[in-house]
Protein backbone atom coordinates (compact mmCIF):
# COMPACT_ATOMS: atom_id res chain seq x y z
CA UNK A 1 0.00 0.00 0.00
CA UNK A 2 1.49 3.30 -1.16
CA UNK A 3 2.71 5.67 1.95
CA UNK A 4 0.47 8.76 0.69
CA UNK A 5 -3.80 8.55 0.21
CA UNK A 6 -4.67 10.05 -2.10
CA UNK A 7 -8.37 9.23 -1.74
CA UNK A 8 -9.76 9.65 1.42
CA UNK A 9 -13.42 10.19 2.77
CA UNK A 10 -14.36 8.54 6.19
CA UNK A 11 -17.97 10.45 5.98
CA UNK A 12 -18.69 8.10 3.07
CA UNK A 13 -20.03 4.96 4.69
CA UNK A 14 -19.50 2.13 2.02
CA UNK A 15 -15.29 3.80 1.82
CA UNK A 16 -15.12 3.37 5.16
CA UNK A 17 -16.64 0.25 5.67
CA UNK A 18 -14.59 -1.28 2.58
CA UNK A 19 -11.06 0.39 2.78
CA UNK A 20 -11.22 3.42 5.70
CA UNK A 21 -11.59 1.53 8.55
CA UNK A 22 -8.88 -1.18 8.00
CA UNK A 23 -5.89 1.67 7.38
CA UNK A 24 -7.40 4.15 10.29
CA UNK A 25 -7.43 1.28 12.55
CA UNK A 26 -3.82 0.42 12.17
CA UNK A 27 -2.99 4.11 12.15
CA UNK A 28 -4.28 4.39 15.60
CA UNK A 29 -2.45 1.03 17.11
CA UNK A 30 0.74 2.93 16.12
CA UNK A 31 0.01 5.91 16.86
CA UNK A 32 -0.95 4.91 20.43
CA UNK A 33 2.15 3.16 21.89
CA UNK A 34 4.17 6.21 20.53
CA UNK A 35 2.04 8.62 22.18
CA UNK A 36 2.62 6.66 25.09
CA UNK A 37 6.26 6.92 24.98
CA UNK A 38 5.73 10.61 24.07
CA UNK A 39 3.73 11.03 27.71
CA UNK A 40 6.56 8.94 29.69
CA UNK A 41 9.69 10.44 28.38
CA UNK A 42 7.85 14.23 29.04
CA UNK A 43 6.79 13.15 32.55
CA UNK A 44 9.20 10.61 33.90
CA UNK A 45 10.89 13.38 35.86
CA UNK A 46 7.79 13.56 38.36
CA UNK A 47 9.31 10.02 39.64
CA UNK A 48 13.00 10.37 39.20
CA UNK A 49 12.86 13.16 41.50
CA UNK A 50 11.03 11.12 44.06
CA UNK A 51 14.20 8.98 44.02
CA UNK A 52 16.86 11.15 43.20
CA UNK A 53 15.77 12.60 47.12
CA UNK A 54 15.73 9.08 48.31
CA UNK A 55 19.44 8.61 46.54
CA UNK A 56 20.26 12.14 48.23
CA UNK A 57 21.16 13.74 45.22
CA UNK A 58 22.83 17.69 45.65
CA UNK A 59 19.54 19.15 45.13
CA UNK A 60 16.66 21.38 46.80
CA UNK A 61 12.84 20.58 46.73
CA UNK A 62 12.74 24.09 44.53
CA UNK A 63 14.83 22.60 41.77
CA UNK A 64 13.39 19.28 41.76
CA UNK A 65 9.99 20.61 41.09
CA UNK A 66 11.69 22.87 38.33
CA UNK A 67 12.51 20.14 36.41
CA UNK A 68 8.76 19.00 35.93
CA UNK A 69 8.12 22.52 35.33
CA UNK A 70 10.58 23.26 32.87
CA UNK A 71 9.39 19.35 30.88
CA UNK A 72 5.73 21.02 30.77
CA UNK A 73 6.15 24.50 29.98
CA UNK A 74 8.71 23.15 26.98
CA UNK A 75 6.55 19.83 26.34
CA UNK A 76 3.22 22.94 25.77
CA UNK A 77 4.92 25.27 23.68
CA UNK A 78 6.24 22.33 21.74
CA UNK A 79 2.32 21.43 20.69
CA UNK A 80 2.20 25.02 19.09
CA UNK A 81 4.03 23.83 15.87
CA UNK A 82 2.79 20.22 16.26
CA UNK A 83 -1.02 21.15 16.36
CA UNK A 84 -0.24 22.49 12.23
CA UNK A 85 2.45 19.59 11.52
CA UNK A 86 0.08 16.59 10.31
CA UNK A 87 -1.12 19.28 7.37
CA UNK A 88 2.32 20.40 6.53
CA UNK A 89 4.37 17.22 6.86
CA UNK A 90 1.79 14.45 7.03
CA UNK A 91 0.95 11.92 9.55
CA UNK A 92 3.07 9.20 9.08
CA UNK A 93 6.33 11.52 8.84
CA UNK A 94 5.36 13.55 11.51
CA UNK A 95 4.78 10.66 13.92
CA UNK A 96 7.72 8.46 13.45
CA UNK A 97 10.14 11.82 13.58
CA UNK A 98 9.31 12.69 16.67
CA UNK A 99 8.99 9.32 17.99
CA UNK A 100 12.80 8.86 17.16
CA UNK A 101 13.63 12.91 18.68
CA UNK A 102 12.68 10.78 21.76
CA UNK A 103 15.62 8.76 21.93
CA UNK A 104 17.78 12.10 22.81
CA UNK A 105 16.29 13.01 26.24
CA UNK A 106 15.84 8.77 27.23
CA UNK A 107 19.57 8.56 26.19
CA UNK A 108 20.67 11.43 27.90
CA UNK A 109 18.91 10.79 30.54
CA UNK A 110 20.26 7.40 31.35
CA UNK A 111 24.21 8.71 31.21
CA UNK A 112 23.42 11.90 33.41
CA UNK A 113 21.79 9.45 36.14
CA UNK A 114 24.67 7.63 36.49
CA UNK A 115 27.21 10.17 38.32
CA UNK A 116 25.53 12.36 41.49
CA UNK A 117 27.83 14.94 40.91
CA UNK A 118 26.14 15.79 37.50
CA UNK A 119 25.39 19.46 37.71
CA UNK A 120 21.87 20.55 38.05
CA UNK A 121 22.12 22.90 34.66
CA UNK A 122 22.48 19.09 32.77
CA UNK A 123 19.14 18.10 34.36
CA UNK A 124 17.61 21.30 33.24
CA UNK A 125 18.85 20.44 29.23
CA UNK A 126 17.42 16.85 29.91
CA UNK A 127 13.87 18.39 30.89
CA UNK A 128 13.60 21.08 27.84
CA UNK A 129 14.77 18.09 25.33
CA UNK A 130 12.00 15.63 27.52
CA UNK A 131 9.58 18.12 26.69
CA UNK A 132 9.74 16.63 22.85
CA UNK A 133 7.26 14.03 24.51
CA UNK A 134 4.65 16.40 25.07
CA UNK A 135 4.49 18.32 22.04
CA UNK A 136 3.95 15.01 19.97
CA UNK A 137 0.12 15.42 21.76
CA UNK A 138 -1.01 17.89 19.40
CA UNK A 139 0.30 16.22 16.39
CA UNK A 140 -1.17 12.57 17.30
CA UNK A 141 -4.62 14.17 18.36
CA UNK A 142 -4.64 15.68 14.75
CA UNK A 143 -3.63 12.86 12.75
CA UNK A 144 -6.04 10.50 14.30
CA UNK A 145 -8.94 13.27 14.03
CA UNK A 146 -8.42 13.00 10.14
CA UNK A 147 -8.38 9.45 9.91
CA UNK A 148 -12.08 8.60 11.54
CA UNK A 149 -15.33 9.76 10.85
CA UNK A 150 -17.23 12.48 13.24
CA UNK A 151 -19.59 9.65 14.50
CA UNK A 152 -17.31 8.18 16.38
CA UNK A 153 -15.02 10.77 16.56
CA UNK A 154 -15.41 10.82 20.81
CA UNK A 155 -14.34 7.12 20.88
CA UNK A 156 -11.38 7.05 18.48
CA UNK A 157 -9.42 10.50 19.91
CA UNK A 158 -10.70 8.99 23.10
CA UNK A 159 -8.44 5.67 22.69
CA UNK A 160 -6.04 7.77 21.19
CA UNK A 161 -5.46 9.86 24.24
CA UNK A 162 -6.56 7.65 26.82
CA UNK A 163 -4.49 4.80 26.02
CA UNK A 164 -1.10 7.13 25.37
CA UNK A 165 -1.43 9.05 28.37
CA UNK A 166 -1.30 5.11 30.32
CA UNK A 167 2.21 6.50 29.34
CA UNK A 168 2.33 8.39 32.56
CA UNK A 169 0.98 5.23 34.70
CA UNK A 170 3.15 3.19 32.54
CA UNK A 171 6.07 4.92 33.38
CA UNK A 172 5.12 5.59 37.06
CA UNK A 173 4.93 1.56 37.33
CA UNK A 174 8.06 0.61 35.04
CA UNK A 175 10.56 2.89 36.42
CA UNK A 176 10.66 2.09 40.44
CA UNK A 177 10.68 -1.48 39.30
CA UNK A 178 13.18 -1.45 36.38
CA UNK A 179 15.47 0.81 39.11
CA UNK A 180 15.50 -2.17 41.62
CA UNK A 181 18.08 -4.39 39.18
CA UNK A 182 20.87 -4.00 36.51
CA UNK A 183 18.80 -4.56 33.24
CA UNK A 184 21.62 -1.98 31.81
CA UNK A 185 24.71 -3.12 33.59
CA UNK A 186 25.88 0.33 35.14
CA UNK A 187 27.06 0.93 38.66
CA UNK A 188 24.13 0.81 41.31
CA UNK A 189 23.85 3.88 43.99
CA UNK A 190 22.42 3.32 47.41
CA UNK A 191 19.20 4.28 48.95
CA UNK A 192 19.57 7.00 51.87
CA UNK A 193 15.53 6.94 52.51
CA UNK A 194 12.74 4.15 51.97
CA UNK A 195 11.68 4.12 48.26
CA UNK A 196 8.95 1.99 47.03
CA UNK A 197 7.71 0.05 43.90
CA UNK A 198 4.02 -1.02 43.21
CA UNK A 199 4.35 -4.26 45.01
CA UNK A 200 5.84 -2.77 48.36
CA UNK A 201 8.39 -0.23 50.47
CA UNK A 202 11.97 -0.80 49.31
CA UNK A 203 14.28 -0.38 52.49
CA UNK A 204 16.99 2.44 53.01
CA UNK A 205 20.32 0.94 51.89
CA UNK A 206 19.18 -0.93 49.09
CA UNK A 207 21.51 -0.77 45.96
CA UNK A 208 19.35 0.92 43.40
CA UNK A 209 19.73 1.14 39.77
CA UNK A 210 17.97 5.08 38.74
CA UNK A 211 20.24 5.32 35.57
CA UNK A 212 17.50 2.81 34.34
CA UNK A 213 14.22 5.37 34.14
CA UNK A 214 16.05 6.63 30.75
CA UNK A 215 17.89 3.88 29.43
CA UNK A 216 14.54 1.33 29.46
CA UNK A 217 11.84 3.66 26.84
CA UNK A 218 14.89 2.52 24.34
CA UNK A 219 13.36 -0.78 23.88
CA UNK A 220 9.86 0.52 23.19
CA UNK A 221 11.20 3.75 20.93
CA UNK A 222 13.39 1.95 18.37
CA UNK A 223 10.53 -0.87 17.50
CA UNK A 224 8.17 1.84 17.46
CA UNK A 225 9.78 4.16 15.22
CA UNK A 226 10.33 1.63 12.74
CA UNK A 227 6.33 0.64 12.72
CA UNK A 228 5.55 4.35 12.08
CA UNK A 229 7.88 4.61 9.21
CA UNK A 230 6.45 1.46 7.74
CA UNK A 231 3.08 1.12 9.09
CA UNK A 232 1.64 4.71 8.98
CA UNK A 233 0.05 6.85 6.24
CA UNK A 234 0.14 10.45 5.04
CA UNK A 235 -3.34 11.31 3.70
CA UNK A 236 -2.74 13.89 1.19
CA UNK A 237 -5.97 15.01 0.26
CA UNK A 238 -6.95 18.53 0.15
CA UNK A 239 -8.73 18.83 3.33
CA UNK A 240 -5.80 17.35 5.29
CA UNK A 241 -1.77 17.34 4.25
CA UNK A 242 -2.37 18.67 0.34
CA UNK A 243 1.44 19.79 0.48
CA UNK A 244 3.61 16.62 1.10
CA UNK A 245 6.47 16.59 -0.21
CA UNK A 246 9.71 14.00 0.20
CA UNK A 247 10.03 12.53 3.77
CA UNK A 248 13.28 14.48 4.14
CA UNK A 249 11.79 17.53 3.38
CA UNK A 250 9.32 16.94 5.91
CA UNK A 251 12.06 15.91 8.10
CA UNK A 252 13.46 19.50 7.71
CA UNK A 253 9.71 21.48 8.29
CA UNK A 254 9.38 19.43 10.97
CA UNK A 255 12.48 20.43 12.34
CA UNK A 256 12.30 23.89 11.56
CA UNK A 257 9.49 24.45 13.61
CA UNK A 258 10.04 22.88 16.32
CA UNK A 259 13.20 24.31 16.54
CA UNK A 260 11.39 27.83 16.87
CA UNK A 261 9.23 26.57 19.58
CA UNK A 262 12.29 25.30 21.41
CA UNK A 263 14.17 28.92 21.23
CA UNK A 264 10.96 30.36 22.46
CA UNK A 265 10.50 28.52 25.47
CA UNK A 266 14.20 28.53 26.23
CA UNK A 267 13.72 32.65 26.44
CA UNK A 268 10.79 32.07 28.45
CA UNK A 269 12.26 29.77 31.21
CA UNK A 270 15.04 32.57 31.14
CA UNK A 271 13.41 35.18 31.99
CA UNK A 272 11.35 33.09 34.42
CA UNK A 273 14.17 30.73 36.24
CA UNK A 274 15.88 32.70 39.21
CA UNK A 275 19.85 32.92 38.61
CA UNK A 276 22.32 31.60 38.43
CA UNK A 277 19.84 29.69 35.88
CA UNK A 278 18.25 32.95 34.80
CA UNK A 279 17.19 36.10 35.14
CA UNK A 280 14.25 35.72 36.91
CA UNK A 281 12.59 38.86 36.07
CA UNK A 282 9.05 38.06 35.22
CA UNK A 283 6.24 36.33 36.76
CA UNK A 284 4.73 33.08 34.82
CA UNK A 285 2.02 34.88 34.68
CA UNK A 286 3.56 37.42 32.05
CA UNK A 287 5.78 34.68 30.38
CA UNK A 288 3.97 31.89 29.36
CA UNK A 289 1.46 34.69 27.53
CA UNK A 290 4.86 36.40 25.75
CA UNK A 291 5.96 32.68 24.91
CA UNK A 292 2.71 31.18 23.19
CA UNK A 293 2.68 34.51 21.25
CA UNK A 294 5.91 34.78 20.14
CA UNK A 295 5.84 30.61 18.82
CA UNK A 296 2.76 31.83 16.78
CA UNK A 297 4.24 35.00 15.51
CA UNK A 298 7.54 33.31 14.84
CA UNK A 299 6.11 30.04 12.89
CA UNK A 300 4.23 32.97 10.66
CA UNK A 301 6.67 35.24 9.77
CA UNK A 302 10.24 33.24 10.16
CA UNK A 303 8.76 30.73 7.67
CA UNK A 304 8.41 31.46 3.88
CA UNK A 305 6.85 30.31 0.86
CA UNK A 306 3.80 27.45 0.56
CA UNK A 307 4.99 26.68 4.43
CA UNK A 308 4.00 30.33 5.80
CA UNK A 309 0.52 29.98 3.20
CA UNK A 310 -0.42 26.24 5.00
CA UNK A 311 0.18 28.31 8.54
CA UNK A 312 -1.96 31.15 7.51
CA UNK A 313 -4.65 28.89 6.49
CA UNK A 314 -4.65 26.94 9.72
CA UNK A 315 -4.57 29.99 11.60
CA UNK A 316 -8.13 30.66 10.81
CA UNK A 317 -9.35 28.86 13.76
CA UNK A 318 -8.01 31.93 15.61
CA UNK A 319 -10.90 33.91 14.03
CA UNK A 320 -13.26 31.46 15.40
CA UNK A 321 -14.54 32.23 18.83
CA UNK A 322 -15.02 28.35 19.76
CA UNK A 323 -11.35 27.85 19.71
CA UNK A 324 -10.93 30.21 22.52
CA UNK A 325 -13.83 28.76 24.74
CA UNK A 326 -12.92 25.13 24.00
CA UNK A 327 -9.20 25.89 24.72
CA UNK A 328 -10.00 27.24 28.42
CA UNK A 329 -12.61 24.21 29.26
CA UNK A 330 -10.00 21.88 27.23
CA UNK A 331 -7.25 23.29 30.23
CA UNK A 332 -9.79 22.43 33.10
CA UNK A 333 -9.81 18.70 31.86
CA UNK A 334 -6.06 18.02 30.70
CA UNK A 335 -4.50 20.44 31.91
CA UNK A 336 -5.34 19.07 35.19
CA UNK A 337 -4.89 16.18 34.03
CA UNK A 338 -1.60 16.01 33.00
CA UNK A 339 -0.62 19.12 36.02
CA UNK A 340 -1.57 16.69 38.71
CA UNK A 341 0.21 13.73 36.95
CA UNK A 342 3.68 16.45 37.00
CA UNK A 343 2.92 17.25 40.45
CA UNK A 344 1.49 13.94 42.79
CA UNK A 345 4.11 12.18 43.41
CA UNK A 346 6.77 14.50 44.83
CA UNK A 347 3.25 16.87 46.74
CA UNK A 348 2.64 13.30 48.49
CA UNK A 349 6.52 12.56 49.01
CA UNK A 350 7.12 16.38 50.34
CA UNK A 351 3.25 16.86 52.61
CA UNK A 352 3.16 12.83 53.58
CA UNK A 353 6.70 11.69 53.94
CA UNK A 354 7.51 14.27 56.31
CA UNK A 355 6.76 15.04 60.05
CA UNK A 356 5.54 18.32 60.51
CA UNK A 357 6.65 19.56 63.98
CA UNK A 358 6.47 22.92 66.11
CA UNK A 359 10.35 23.88 67.23
CA UNK A 360 10.55 26.85 69.31
CA UNK A 361 7.74 28.48 68.25
CA UNK A 362 7.83 27.60 63.97
CA UNK A 363 6.59 24.59 62.20
CA UNK A 364 9.00 22.94 60.95
CA UNK A 365 9.34 20.18 57.33
CA UNK A 366 12.20 18.51 57.23
CA UNK A 367 12.02 15.87 59.48
CA UNK A 368 11.53 12.11 57.75
CA UNK A 369 8.42 10.75 59.03
CA UNK A 370 8.87 6.83 58.99
CA UNK A 371 4.78 6.41 59.08
CA UNK A 372 4.62 8.16 55.97
CA UNK A 373 3.49 7.08 52.31
CA UNK A 374 5.82 5.59 49.53
CA UNK A 375 4.46 8.35 46.70
CA UNK A 376 5.70 5.32 44.31
CA UNK A 377 3.20 2.94 45.80
CA UNK A 378 0.75 5.55 45.31
CA UNK A 379 1.11 7.90 42.81
CA UNK A 380 0.56 5.54 39.33
CA UNK A 381 -3.49 5.32 40.71
CA UNK A 382 -4.72 8.79 39.90
CA UNK A 383 -3.42 8.89 36.25
CA UNK A 384 -4.35 5.47 35.51
CA UNK A 385 -7.60 6.06 36.60
CA UNK A 386 -7.82 8.97 34.45
CA UNK A 387 -6.64 7.79 31.52
CA UNK A 388 -8.43 4.13 31.93
CA UNK A 389 -11.79 6.48 32.09
CA UNK A 390 -11.10 8.66 29.02
CA UNK A 391 -12.27 6.66 26.21
CA UNK A 392 -15.49 5.74 28.36
CA UNK A 393 -16.11 9.58 28.65
CA UNK A 394 -15.71 9.98 24.92
CA UNK A 395 -18.23 7.04 24.46
CA UNK A 396 -20.62 9.02 27.12
CA UNK A 397 -20.53 11.99 25.16
CA UNK A 398 -21.43 10.36 21.97
CA UNK A 399 -24.52 9.27 23.67
CA UNK A 400 -25.28 12.23 25.58
CA UNK A 401 -23.59 15.11 24.07
CA UNK A 402 -20.14 16.64 25.36
CA UNK A 403 -21.13 20.00 27.06
CA UNK A 404 -23.39 17.88 29.18
CA UNK A 405 -20.90 16.17 30.86
CA UNK A 406 -18.43 18.40 31.10
CA UNK A 407 -20.70 20.43 33.12
CA UNK A 408 -20.99 18.06 35.07
CA UNK A 409 -17.23 17.07 35.27
CA UNK A 410 -16.76 20.51 36.15
CA UNK A 411 -19.18 20.49 39.35
CA UNK A 412 -17.08 17.10 40.52
CA UNK A 413 -13.68 18.53 39.90
CA UNK A 414 -15.05 21.62 42.15
CA UNK A 415 -15.93 19.70 45.16
CA UNK A 416 -13.05 17.27 44.90
CA UNK A 417 -10.30 20.06 44.72
CA UNK A 418 -11.62 21.76 47.72
CA UNK A 419 -12.24 18.68 49.73
CA UNK A 420 -8.18 17.77 48.60
CA UNK A 421 -7.06 21.43 49.92
CA UNK A 422 -8.93 20.51 53.46
CA UNK A 423 -6.89 17.40 53.67
CA UNK A 424 -4.03 18.99 52.58
CA UNK A 425 -3.91 21.77 54.90
CA UNK A 426 -4.58 19.55 57.78
CA UNK A 427 -1.80 16.94 56.80
CA UNK A 428 1.01 19.69 56.41
CA UNK A 429 0.25 21.27 60.09
CA UNK A 430 0.46 17.69 61.73
CA UNK A 431 3.51 15.77 63.14
CA UNK A 432 1.28 12.34 62.13
CA UNK A 433 0.20 13.37 58.44
CA UNK A 434 -0.59 9.90 57.18
CA UNK A 435 -3.98 9.68 59.34
CA UNK A 436 -5.05 12.32 56.24
CA UNK A 437 -3.42 10.47 53.46
CA UNK A 438 -6.37 8.39 52.57
CA UNK A 439 -9.15 10.42 52.01
CA UNK A 440 -6.93 12.99 50.41
CA UNK A 441 -5.68 10.18 47.99
CA UNK A 442 -9.39 9.29 47.12
CA UNK A 443 -10.55 12.73 46.67
CA UNK A 444 -7.81 13.10 44.16
CA UNK A 445 -8.48 9.83 42.61
CA UNK A 446 -11.63 11.34 41.84
CA UNK A 447 -10.74 14.41 40.78
CA UNK A 448 -8.24 12.55 38.37
CA UNK A 449 -11.13 10.27 36.86
CA UNK A 450 -13.26 13.74 36.31
CA UNK A 451 -9.89 15.09 34.37
CA UNK A 452 -10.17 11.77 32.18
CA UNK A 453 -14.31 11.55 31.21
CA UNK A 454 -14.24 15.21 30.75
CA UNK A 455 -11.07 15.32 28.42
CA UNK A 456 -13.48 12.67 26.43
CA UNK A 457 -15.90 14.69 26.11
CA UNK A 458 -14.38 17.91 24.85
CA UNK A 459 -12.87 15.86 22.50
CA UNK A 460 -16.43 15.30 21.33
CA UNK A 461 -17.69 18.89 21.90
CA UNK A 462 -14.63 20.06 19.41
CA UNK A 463 -15.07 17.66 16.85
CA UNK A 464 -18.77 18.59 16.49
CA UNK A 465 -17.95 22.10 16.45
CA UNK A 466 -15.37 22.42 13.86
CA UNK A 467 -15.48 21.61 10.55
CA UNK A 468 -13.31 18.66 8.80
CA UNK A 469 -10.49 21.00 8.11
CA UNK A 470 -10.51 23.14 11.26
CA UNK A 471 -11.14 20.24 13.67
CA UNK A 472 -7.24 18.93 13.75
CA UNK A 473 -5.67 22.15 14.41
CA UNK A 474 -8.45 23.30 16.74
CA UNK A 475 -7.91 19.97 18.64
CA UNK A 476 -3.89 20.15 18.61
CA UNK A 477 -4.14 24.08 19.65
CA UNK A 478 -6.13 23.71 22.42
CA UNK A 479 -4.12 21.26 23.62
CA UNK A 480 -1.19 23.02 23.34
CA UNK A 481 -2.63 25.43 25.70
CA UNK A 482 -3.69 23.19 28.02
CA UNK A 483 -0.53 21.28 28.32
CA UNK A 484 1.02 24.48 30.01
CA UNK A 485 -0.69 22.73 33.04
CA UNK A 486 2.26 20.17 33.39
CA UNK A 487 4.34 23.69 34.01
CA UNK A 488 1.72 25.62 36.33
CA UNK A 489 0.59 23.13 38.30
CA UNK A 490 4.22 21.88 39.45
CA UNK A 491 5.24 25.87 40.33
CA UNK A 492 2.34 26.38 42.19
CA UNK A 493 2.85 23.53 44.06
CA UNK A 494 6.14 23.95 44.57
CA UNK A 495 5.37 27.36 45.78
CA UNK A 496 3.03 26.92 48.25
CA UNK A 497 4.64 24.46 50.08
CA UNK A 498 7.56 26.61 50.28
CA UNK A 499 4.95 28.85 51.66
CA UNK A 500 3.58 26.54 54.33
CA UNK A 501 0.11 27.14 52.58
CA UNK A 502 -0.57 23.93 49.85
CA UNK A 503 -4.05 24.04 50.33
CA UNK A 504 -4.19 27.55 48.20
CA UNK A 505 -3.14 25.69 45.20
CA UNK A 506 -6.08 23.53 45.16
CA UNK A 507 -7.80 26.89 45.81
CA UNK A 508 -7.03 28.79 43.17
CA UNK A 509 -7.84 25.91 40.72
CA UNK A 510 -11.33 25.06 42.25
CA UNK A 511 -11.90 29.12 41.03
CA UNK A 512 -10.40 27.95 37.74
CA UNK A 513 -13.60 25.16 37.31
CA UNK A 514 -16.01 27.82 38.56
CA UNK A 515 -15.00 29.67 35.82
CA UNK A 516 -15.01 27.27 33.27
CA UNK A 517 -18.16 25.79 34.13
CA UNK A 518 -19.86 29.19 33.83
CA UNK A 519 -18.36 29.24 30.46
CA UNK A 520 -19.00 25.68 29.40
CA UNK A 521 -22.85 26.75 30.10
CA UNK A 522 -22.86 30.01 28.35
CA UNK A 523 -21.48 28.67 25.23
CA UNK A 524 -22.98 25.03 24.84
CA UNK A 525 -26.00 24.13 27.34
CA UNK A 526 -27.95 26.86 28.09
CA UNK A 527 -31.45 27.60 26.64
CA UNK A 528 -29.91 29.51 23.78
CA UNK A 529 -26.61 28.60 23.40
CA UNK A 530 -23.98 29.14 20.21
CA UNK A 531 -24.45 25.25 19.96
CA UNK A 532 -26.20 22.68 21.36
CA UNK A 533 -24.57 20.28 23.84
CA UNK A 534 -22.31 19.45 20.84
Amino acid sequence: MSINLNKWDVEDEQFWNTEGKKIATRNLWISIPSLLCGFAVWLYWSIITVQMINLGYPFSQSQLFTLSAIAGLTGATLRIPSSFLIRIAGGRNTIFFTTALLMIPAIGTGIALQNKATPIEIYYLLALLSGIGGGNFASSMSNISFFFPKRVQGTSLGLNAGLGNFGVTTMQILIPLVMTFGLFGGKPQTLINTSGTLIGKIPAGTETYIHNAGYIWLVLLIPLAFAGFFGMNNIKTETVSPDVDSTAKAFSKITGLLLIAFVTASIGLYLLLPAPVGLGLLSKWIVLPLVIAATVFGMKYLTRGELRANLERQYRIFNNKHTWAMTVIYTMTFGSFIGYSAAFALSIKVIFGFSHLMVDGVLTHNTVNPNGPSALMFAWMGPFIGALIRPVGGKIADKLGGALVTQWVSIVMIISALGCAYFMKAAYASATPEGYFYPFLLLFIILFAATGVGNGSTFRSIAMIFDKEQAGPALGWTSAVAAYGAFIIPQVFGEQIKATTPEYALYGFAIFYFICLVLNWWFYTRKNAYIQNP
